[in-house]
């Protein structure tokens, strides 16, 4: 018989009349609630980013190539769309799409309002399946290789301070260097919305080959090209990949670089989670440490009977790791399903509703990562475990002769 799993199983809560079964209670609680936040705190995290860097990638790709430019505005100098990395660079390991694009910036123009806007042309290449998620009334646009569509989709912003719906006509106005105003009539096909006003407020997407009329472009002239790739993780290795596959006159940027400022803010947020699960994990700790330490004062006395009967210290040490194993064991799996179950709950239901205005999504977003899952309980199996050295320590301490007397 193993004597120290023995005497752990006989001391693993059930005696009410003591003291330490209900510590016992309250330390698999403090457990389970310490890993059910720590799990929901990084699945809201990673479901945070992913959402809004799905978002951000739908307008502007992972990279961008487009000309050395130093000028800052939406109307850089066009290159030619007949390069010898396109389309061939899709084939790639890591590369998912890549198609073309054309920028203008023009107003719109209603009987009594005005908004500045960017037209983004494109092509029959595009990928439509950011906007098809984000369509909040009528329908993507269909480009075709015959004759330039005079159809646009338009943000809910700018529709609703225009006060447009899909089907209208709109008038847009552009200007040229060197030219008088150009003004073209469009019909709406479709409104989005993202919650990203950085874009809502600006983008209308429509066909690329009315910015090359516009500009008097050669048919094969784009702005640039708008790569996507299969793993973010992968982006500054596969950017660097592109730089060196597109030639010395053109430049490969990736996103994060092109907006910064809301990448920098996602991974501040990570700083956060930390704090979270450091606190969370000593918290649990210090509460194994605590109710460890009430059964060795409570046992005191059977544990120098035990050492007059020969057991030995590191016996009695492992006892009292199993015991406290068993205990955060226990609170894990309670843990677990309590955190995993809001997870599910918010991911079917979308219970919690969030500020669109100031988070950019109306909901709180929420991501099941195994391999987080499996760290987060490793680590808070482990560092709980290390733990119970400092009250194990005390064990070697007591003699038997003053144990017996103790009361």
């Amino acid at each position: 018989m193993n004597l120290p799993i023995y005497f752990a199983n006989r001391l693993s809560g059930k005696d009410k009349e003591n003291l330490s079964g209900p510590v016992i209670r309250i330390c698999i609680i403090t457990i389970a609630l310490g890993l059910a936040v720590m799990i929901v705190a990084v699945s809201v995290l990673t479901g945070f980013q992913s959402e809004i860097r799905s978002k951000v990638i739908g307008f502007a790709a992972h990279i961008r190539i487009d000309n050395f430019d130093e000028n800052a505005s939406y109307e850089a100098s066009p290159v030619s769309a007949d390069q010898p990395f396109y389309p061939e660079l899709a084939e790639e390991p890591g590369i998912r799409h890549i198609q073309v694009f054309a920028l203008k910036a023009g107003i719109i123009k209603t009987e009594d309002q005005i908004q500045g806007v960017v037209f983004k042309g494109v092509g029959p290449d595009y990928d439509w399946d950011f906007f098809r998620k984000n369509l909040v009334e009528g329908s993507s646009l269909i480009i075709s290789d015959t004759g330039a569509s005079t159809r646009i989709i338009i943000s809910q912003y700018i529709a609703g301070r225009l006060q447009l719906k899909a089907g209208d006509e709109v008038r847009m106005y552009f200007i040229s260097e060197g030219s008088q105003p150009r003004g073209r009539k469009f019909i709406i096909s479709g409104i989005y919305e993202t919650g990203l006003e950085e874009f809502d407020k600006v983008y209308v997407v429509g066909d690329l080959r009315q910015v090359r009329k516009l500009n008097n472009w050669e048919e094969d002239k784009v702005s640039g090209f708008e790569v996507f790739i299969d793993d973010f993780d992968k982006l500054d290795q596969l950017s660097e990949m592109v730089y060196q596959s597109i030639g010395y006159d053109l430049n490969a940027e990736p996103v994060t670089a092109t907006y910064p400022q809301i990448f920098d803010w996602l991974r501040l947020m990570d700083i956060n989670v930390v704090i979270i699960l450091v606190l969370m994990i000593l918290v649990a700790g210090i509460t194994i440490i605590s109710t460890l330490l009430i059964m060795i004062l409570e046992r005191t006395n059977m544990i120098g009977i035990l050492k007059a009967l020969g057991i030995k210290t590191g016996e009695l040490r492992r006892l009292f790791f199993y015991l406290s194993s068993g205990i955060i064991i226990k609170g894990m799996v309670w843990g677990n399903i309590a955190g995993l179950g809001l997870i599910a709950l918010q991911y079917f239901t979308r219970l919690i509703p969030l500020d669109k205005e100031s988070y950019y999504v109306d909901f709180v977003p929420v991501s099941l990562n195994l391999l987080h899952i499996l760290v987060i309980n490793a680590g808070t199996f482990v560092i709980c475990l290390l733990m119970v050295m400092v009250p194990g320590y005390i064990i070697g301490k007591i003699t038997p002769v003053k144990a017996i007397r103790y009361q």
